[in-house]
């Protein structure tokens, strides 16, 4: 028997500091009962959320070696950030006030990981090689998947622009949100037919056998799904907690949802599977760095966001979750998506590429930080 199979992965939480910070999730139990809705509640469940989304990726990744190489590709593609759509689920279950919070972490998803995860990813690993080199057909592909993304949130905010009265418009962006979703959703599938069957060659190359022939699962199928179990529901009660106190964090801390949503929510559900990301960047492995970076961000997209307007459907909600995001948080997965494109195109990267991203994604963060109050609520969801 593979002496890999036999870790225990209760010794991996003392062995790992990042799985020190579950200590949060009881804290988080006792503030829910002592002080509910309280800014030390939002940020002892965020803490909390941060090893569990961990351990459902890692989980995650176990299960899909354990179960081959096709359907091992498709989980991960499908539960990849299954952590952050948790979390979008219970603020939406919320109500529909809570949507402008659900956009704002699709946004902030979005462009956190191509500007913050690859950008430190670039900037870390060039600073210990002074040249790195990835595949350009996959980063590419990536890259042109985003620009269809953003036009699908480009588009519903045109429209509503396009129709001067306002319950018209409300109607038109409705319908062409739903449609638009169920376009992103075929494409993903599609995309990952492309790059998990038909030119699966273009994304594997590079690193195939470095990276995947020779891995064992760390864990059985069985504590794999043990461990997945017990971290989701740990997502869910934690997620719980932050709809209930998130909107006394946002008055505590002075900060509007959009950027709440943007920059605080929107990291927290990926934070693990970001580190993961610049770890193997300073490995020199960079197509494994972008697969993971650009790949979430696409997820996210294509997948997490059609997903969340179906449910809201399905929830009952009046108005439903539209793709109509504010100017603010279009503009900001357009250039981020541009500047990704221009990286993206020669195969090779340096630090001052990660420099570049970096003070983008700062850039943003200080616009979305001092964005008015009035202008973080979309039309329709007041």
């Amino acid at each position: 028997m593979d002496n890999s199979r036999s870790l225990n992965p209760f010794s991996m939480l003392i062995r790992e500091p990042l799985y020190w910070l579950l200590l949060a999730l009881p804290m988080a139990c006792v503030l829910r009962f002592v002080a509910p809705a309280s800014l030390a509640l939002f940020i002892v469940s965020c803490i909390a959320i941060i090893p569990l989304a961990g351990l459902m990726g890692r989980a995650t990744e176990n299960l899909a070696e354990s179960v081959g190489e096709g359907l091992g590709g498709l989980l991960n593609a499908t539960f990849g950030n299954a952590a952050e759509l948790i979390i979008a689920l219970f603020f939406l279950a919320a109500g529909p006030q809570m949507i402008p919070f659900v956009k704002a972490s699709v946004t902030g998803s979005i462009i956190g990981n191509i500007l913050l995860v690859l950008g430190l990813s670039l900037l870390l690993g060039g600073l210990r090689f002074r040249r790195q080199t990835f595949n350009r057909v996959a980063a590419g592909m990536g890259a042109t998947l985003l620009v269809l993304a953003s036009a699908g949130l480009l588009v519903p905010s045109f429209y509503w622009n396009l129709i001067p009265e306002p319950a018209k418009a409300a109607g038109a962006v409705a319908v062409i949100s739903d449609e638009i979703a169920a376009i992103l959703a075929v494409v993903y599938l599609l995309s990952l037919v492309f790059a998990l069957k038909t030119h699966r060659h273009l994304f594997l190359a590079d690193h195939a056998d470095e990276e995947w022939s020779h891995y064992e699962p760390e864990w059985s199928m069985r504590t794999s799904l043990v461990v997945l179990a017990l971290a989701t529901a740990g997502v869910a009660l934690m997620s719980e907690f932050l709809v209930g106190s998130v909107e006394h964090a946002c008055e505590s801390l002075g900060m509007n949802r959009v950027f709440v949503g943007v920059i605080v929510v929107a990291v927290i559900g990926n934070a693990a599977e970001h580190s993961t990301a610049i770890l193997v960047a300073m490995k020199n492995k960079m197509d494994l760095s972008l697969n993971i970076a650009i790949g979430s961000g696409l997820q996210v997209a294509l997948f997490v966001a059609p997903v969340l307007v179906l449910a809201s459907h399905l929830m009952g909600h009046q108005p439903a979750m539209d793709l109509h995001f504010t100017w603010m948080e279009v503009v900001a997965v357009t250039i981020s998506v541009v500047l990704l494109t221009f990286v993206c195109q020669d195969g090779e990267c340096h630090w001052m590429e990660g420099v570049l991203l970096l003070a983008l994604y700062v850039i943003l963060g200080l616009a979305f930080y001092h964005m008015p109050a009035e202008s973080a609520i979309q039309p329709g969801h007041h």
